[in-house]
């Protein structure tokens, strides 16, 4: 049994992989998403990511069927309590931004949505500059003493907005996040690398990075030359077509040949030994997808084998 891993300074046990959530109602149909969901729950998974905006993008739809979806599997299965959904707010199409009166109407409208009377983990989806971080702390806070949020958390946020973030909730006693949900993985390690990740480990915070297989670049299917059916295959093929992304695909087929595994399963896996990292987000649009992922809560790879895809990927 793969054992849970503690979330930051909460008191939130999650599985050592996110099972993202934005192809709920996208790729993956109710039925689909439901099938995907119990075979990841079945595996030992508890930690489920969405947005409010999943999955606004595709014509016809209004942002939330994701946390819909959610809402109805965890009714239907009866397990509120065994699962720790993360959501976020800012990116809503009638939900936008981070004023204090959008976060609490956001999160309400989520909490609908979900079907639940609190949120886990609640994200600031993206940073907006220009609302003081005393008005966002200050909105977050209400939300956790209301109990319509467990904990807060933060994505797609610069080093200094985060420290100014910390500083004010530990100054002001406030609701204080407790995880980080970067851009990261083998081959868009920028980001998050540097003063960010320090910052992450100097305050405690846990890492959930989002796009973890690169848009699906890293499951190894996309080579040079080939062409995959999928609506993110423009994104990974540009990966695919450059001189790192076959650099790293070398380096992953050589570790993955020698454990026998997947090449997304070995991706994955060093992702998870980096510094701060808790639980790689990835999302499966078939039950078939799911076992290469889960795969990785267990492939401890050598540490000359993560020195040397840190190196491929330079």
């Amino acid at each position: 049994m793969t054992s849970l891993r503690t979330l930051g300074s909460s008191d939130l046990q999650v599985f050592p992989l996110s099972l993202g959530g934005n192809v709920f109602g996208w790729t993956a149909d109710e039925e689909t998403s439901f099938a995907v969901l119990d075979a990841y729950a079945a595996a030992g998974g508890n930690f489920v990511d969405t947005a409010d905006s999943y999955t606004a993008w595709i014509e016809g739809n209004q942002g939330g069927e994701s946390e819909t979806i959610i809402g109805k599997w965890v009714r239907a299965r009866g397990n509120r309590d065994d699962v720790v959904i993360a959501t976020k707010v800012s990116q809503h199409p009638e939900y936008q931004g981070l004023s204090a009166a959008n976060i609490k109407a956001a999160a309400d409208a989520s909490l609908r949505r979900l079907d639940t009377d609190h949120i886990d983990l609640y994200y600031t989806h993206f940073d907006q500059p220009e609302v003081p971080v005393e008005e966002i702390i200050g909105a977050l806070d209400e939300l956790v003493k209301a109990g319509k949020v467990r904990h807060i958390a933060a994505s797609n946020i610069s080093p200094e907005r985060l420290k100014a973030s910390l500083d004010f909730s530990d100054r002001e006693g406030l609701a204080r996040y407790v995880a980080l949900q970067p851009h990261y993985n083998l081959v868009s390690r920028d980001t998050y690398e540097g003063p960010l990740q320090d910052l992450a480990a100097e305050e405690g915070l846990s890492a959930v990075p989002y796009f973890s297989l690169a848009a699906g670049f890293l499951t190894g299917k996309y080579r040079p030359g080939t062409t995959v059916d999928s609506a993110r295959a423009g994104r990974a093929q540009g990966y695919a077509d450059s001189e790192r992304g076959q650099k790293v695909l070398a380096a992953l087929d050589e570790i993955a040949a020698a454990h026998d595994a997947p090449v997304a399963t070995v991706a994955l896996a060093w992702l998870a030994a980096q510094p701060t990292i808790t639980a790689p987000i990835a999302s499966a649009r078939t039950v078939e997808q799911l076992p290469a992922l889960l795969a990785a809560a267990d492939l401890k790879l050598t540490d000359k084998e993560v020195a040397s895809l840190t190196e491929a990927s330079a």
